[in-house]
């Protein structure tokens, strides 16, 4: 059976029920074998299915209830890139009176829908149609938009002012920055996986081929890009398209693993193929009904009795009992308004009819919202602060399922005004040093991160990052470190690179010689640093970066928000103590007004005209532009215009998003770093570069890690400066998981520094090293091997500290100095960007 393809024996389908019903793990093999199950056999795995979905609702406070969603389906466009070979939804230009619906043509389905109770309207559309259709690009430029999803977004809010249906989108295949575009207009989103059989997309004949958004790999990203921005998801499979049991198994497990590792999938659909005349598969035969529910059973055993499982009741012949039987405990959206435009010769049933039928199998109908009752009642960070309104209107606080006698009223798409209260331990950046952290982790640890086994099966199943190298590599690298240092970025040199990250003894002794070398023929012998004062200025952030010890819940002991006065109180006092750069960052904190940023770099600049002012990592920026939908030059040109002078390159890590989406989570992917810092270098804001070692990583990626420096430094010479950031383990939730290992060694962090100065020679001149991270005597140790800069004051530092760095959270010119002459060199101060200051 490793393809699925033949019939399991007795015996093993037997084996497979029998451990089913004890509860023990099926492998696809067993889960495989299910699927063949008719008869008595099938009677006996729904029967275990059934047991499987009563536990999850009895432990979600719901026993017995079977839920659906009162909806109008909004067809926003039938126009489609792709050429899926069973869809009558898609079609051509010449067959539709228009390429989309109108705005007030979408505002007169919610509004009827609003006058019949439905609170959800469901976008569902064709992938970006105007990168096939002249027609589509042309209606989208007449009216100003520049996509078809800057239109939604634009429908989203439209029916969200003047209806109050809560939008659920489905525009296909998205980007992580696009998902976050969307976030904060819709509740809820989805797609479909279909299927994770690339042969069905790969192959002529194949139902998906000739439709790039169809490719599974494609749709696997977007599936975990949709937990990354923690967006409440539905996708599901659909069955009977060709695809073996094998691969219908497959595309289960894969459902699974991302909902473990993020928590984000609200809904998983089983559907059954439906063969419509005028498309290529007419011909092919319907899956059968007890396909279907042997399909639904297997996923619920699967899936678990937390998963939500729907089977359209449109699709299912009336067979209402045997589909409960299976396991589902929802039946989708449901309309009185409005057909199924994807499958519109088959009508919804009437919500009586449906709700009878599901009393028959002995369950009770209740209706819920589109985003599902768990993420209504955890709100942050399922829900941006500005549909908080709108799903309260509608959602019964206790349980989070619909009030039904509620009736959707359209208000206004706004933050609230009393969101973002200051407050809480303000304190922590001197306390942080007395009194210390509350607790060595933040209180939802066992859930903001994801499914901690997930995560660590990614680790150990990634490849080692290499063998050691020969000697003669490293004594090839050794001579081209000292004859060309750069040309150790170049493919050809891989090998003696990576021999280089591998040095030790007496060859790292060289190493860091030859890096102090050329450090002083480009800088000189001077140490340099720079006065300033950190402000974080919120530590409330929900994105779920498995590093990092900062970030806190609102309800945490640690958590705290500081107003826009504060912080301009803090950047005058950095001033008055003679600081020239205040350098600002917070967590992605889901209350902070869109209008924050700006508005704290005109304060800092109304107090302190002549501060220069460094401020926001990418992923700041990324999210500030996001939740104000405006792409992010326009976003940065604002703050340039506010007074933002240079931007950190922190929220770098590894950029190599294989390593990232272990340790980050949630945060930019790597090409999204690329783009916001490169767009900033472009509009004459300067950065810092960053890298974060000793984790998760290994020397292969910090190679590719230091290559995307240099390639972005040579299209815009934007970075100011190199700095190494070594891991700080001990809160570290990847650490206290047991997942990371405890920071870099001490040979890693003498070779990472020099290879920064030798990769990034003729790129990037400061390559500086962190006293918050290394101490004292290891930032002057590192000074000898090719770094000459050691940052900043500081004044205040709770990141690092958090984390359990015991090196302190401010130096004085004068301890700055000594660490200096402890490398014997002298310091003298500089600007942000490397000029002379003093």
């Amino acid at each position: 059976m490793a393809d699925g393809t033949d019939q399991p024996t007795v015996a093993s389908l037997r084996r497979a029920l029998r451990r089913a019903t004890d509860g023990r793990p099926l492998d696809p093999d067993e889960a495989t074998a299910l699927l063949a199950a008719r008869g008595g056999f099938l009677d006996e795995l729904l029967a275990v299915a059934g047991r499987i979905r009563d536990a999850g609702l009895a432990d979600a406070g719901r026993p017995g209830v079977v839920t659906f969603s009162k909806k109008v389906f909004v067809p926003l466009t039938r126009l489609c890139r792709d050429r899926c070979h069973y869809c009558t939804f898609a079609t051509v230009p010449h067959r539709l009176p228009a390429a989309f619906l109108e705005r007030d043509e979408v505002l007169a389905i919610a509004a009827a829908g609003a006058a019949q109770g439905c609170k959800e309207a469901l976008f569902t559309l064709g992938d970006r149609p105007e990168e096939r259709w002249p027609q589509a690009r042309q209606w989208l430029t007449e009216r100003g938009f520049d996509s078809t999803l800057d239109y939604l977004r634009a429908c989203a809010v439209a029916v969200l002012e003047e209806t109050g249906l809560l939008p659920h989108l489905n525009p296909g295949v998205l980007s992580w920055a696009e998902l976050q575009r969307l976030k904060p207009v819709a509740p809820s989103m989805g797609m479909m996986l279909e299927t994770t059989a690339t042969r069905l997309w790969s192959e002529p004949g194949g139902p998906h081929h000739g439709s790039p958004d169809k490719e599974p790999a494609v749709r696997l990203r977007v599936l975990a890009d949709a937990g990354r921005v923690g967006v409440p998801f539905t996708t599901g499979i659909l069955i009977g398209i060709g695809e073996t049991p094998a691969e219908r198994v497959d595309a289960i497990f894969a459902i699974r693993r991302s909902a473990r590792e993020y928590g984000h999938v609200q809904e998983v659909i089983v559907q059954n193929f439906r063969a419509k005349p005028d498309t290529a598969m007419r011909g092919m035969p319907d899956a059968e009904l007890h396909e279907l529910a042997a399909t639904v059973a297997v996923a619920r055993i699967l899936l678990g009795p937390g998963a939500r499982i729907q089977a359209p009741p449109n699709l299912i012949e009336g067979e209402y009992d045997l589909l409960l039987r299976a396991g589902i405990d929802d039946w989708g959206g449901v309309s009185p308004v409005t057909p199924d435009h994807v499958n519109p010769e088959r009508p919804w049933p009437q919500l009586d009819e449906l709700a009878a039928r599901t009393a028959a199998a002995g369950f009770t109908l209740r209706e819920r919202l589109t985003v599902y009752p768990e993420y209504v009642r955890r709100g942050d960070p399922w829900l941006d602060p500005r549909l908080a309104g709108h799903v309260g209107a509608l959602a019964d606080p206790v349980t989070g399922l619909a009030v039904e006698s509620a009736r959707p009223v359209g208000r206004l798409w706004q933050e609230p005004d009393d969101a973002f209260v200051p407050g809480g331990r303000t304190d922590l950046h001197a306390t942080i040093d007395t009194a210390g952290r509350s607790a060595d982790r933040r209180g939802d640890f066992d859930s903001v991160y994801g499914d901690w086994a997930e995560v660590g099966a990614q680790v150990s199943s990634a490849a080692p990052a290499s063998d050691a190298e020969p000697r003669a590599e490293l004594r090839a690298g050794l001579r081209l470190a000292a004859d060309d240092p750069a040309a150790l970025l170049e493919p050809r040199h891989e090998a003696a690179a990576l021999a280089l990250f591998a040095a030790d003894g007496t060859a790292l002794d060289e190493l860091c010689r030859i890096a102090d070398d050329v450090r002083r023929d480009t800088v000189g012998d001077d140490v340099t640093y720079v006065v300033n004062r950190n402000i974080n200025f919120s530590n409330v952030c929900y994105v779920g970066c498995r590093f990092c010890a900062f970030a806190q819940r609102e309800r945490d002991a640690d958590a705290y928000r500081l107003s826009v006065e504060q912080v301009a109180d803090r950047a005058e006092q950095a001033w008055a103590a003679g600081a020239t750069e205040v350098c600002m960052q917070g967590g992605i904190d889901p209350k902070l007004p869109v209008t924050a940023y700006a508005d704290l770099v005109r304060a800092v600049k109304a107090r302190v005209p002549g501060l220069h002012v460094h401020a926001y990592s990418p992923m700041e920026i990324v999210t500030g532009a996001a939740k104000a939908g405006v792409p992010v030059r326009e976003w940065l040109t604002e703050l340039r215009d506010a007074g933002l002078d240079t931007i950190p390159g922190t929220a770098a890590e590894i950029l190599d998003d294989e390593v990232r989406w272990v340790l980050t989570k949630g945060k930019l992917p790597a090409a999204t770093w690329v783009e916001v810092v490169g767009t900033a270098h472009e509009l004459g804001i300067r950065s810092s570069s960053t890298m974060m070692y000793g984790h998760v990583d290994h020397e292969r990626q910090w190679l590719g890690h230091f290559r995307v420096l240099a390639g972005l430094q040579d299209r815009t010479g934007g970075f100011t400066e190199f700095v190494a950031l070594p891991f700080v383990h001990t809160n570290a939730p990847i650490y206290l998981a047991g997942i990371a290992r405890p920071g870099p060694t001490w040979r890693e962090n003498r070779v990472v520094h020099a290879m920064a100065r030798l990769l990034l020679h003729g790129r990037i001149a400061n390559i500086q090293c962190s006293w918050v991270k290394l101490g004292d005597s290891g930032a002057a140790e590192l000074l000898r091997g090719g770094c000459n800069d050691l940052g900043g004051t500081l004044m205040e530092e709770t990141i690092s500290r958090m984390a359990g760095s015991d090196h302190g959270s401010a130096r004085t010119v004068a301890q700055l100095e000594r660490i200096a002459a402890a490398a014997g060199r002298r310091a003298r101060p500089r600007t942000t960007v490397y000029g002379y200051a003093g």
